[in-house]
């Protein structure tokens, strides 16, 4: 078989382990203008509280990656998790820098800095909300789930999966 007897192979309309649709679709999805409320949510929440709401969370998860990749401590986050959370971050961290034969919260043990790029919230009861985060890291794109609940007068972050 030579070069020639190839036949071209076209290219895959979803991309790796993330099954991306990289298909051009007719008809985009209706964005909600930002502060909206989401057609999700069980309970109404206001414009403002959301987005004071998603700024907060935002913050909490920016610092989550941050913990998982080594650049922060975890205990930076004591307050905003429960125990079960703040065990399974510490528990991520170390496999991360004992892979690379670092100490975790040193920093130093990614070459790229994970950045969360944008934060949608769904308050699915009094009190509880979910969020999904977009973040960056490097070229790739990752995927952030969070539980939070309001448990005297403060979002804690009481469930959390990546992708």
């Amino acid at each position: 078989m030579t070069v020639a007897d190839l036949r071209p192979v076209g290219v895959a309309s979803v991309q790796g382990t993330l099954a991306l649709d990289l298909t051009a679709h007719q008809d985009p999805p209706d964005a909600a203008p930002a502060g909206a409320a989401s057609p999700c949510d069980v309970v109404d929440i206001g414009r403002a509280a959301r987005r004071e709401f998603e700024r907060l969370s935002g913050r909490i998860l920016q610092a989550v990656v941050e913990i998982v990749g080594g650049d922060r401590p975890v205990t930076q986050v004591l307050r905003w998790t429960t125990t079960e959370v703040y065990q399974d971050l510490g528990r991520r961290a170390q496999l991360v820098a004992q892979a690379v034969g670092k100490r975790p919260g040193q920093g130093g043990v990614q070459g790229v800095r994970p950045q969360v790029v944008g934060v949608h919230s769904c308050f699915v009861a009094d009190g509880v909300a979910e969020v999904s985060a977009h973040v960056r890291h490097g070229r790739r794109s990752r995927a952030v789930a969070a539980r939070f609940e309001l448990r005297r007068d403060r979002w804690v972050c009481c469930a959390l999966e990546f992708a």
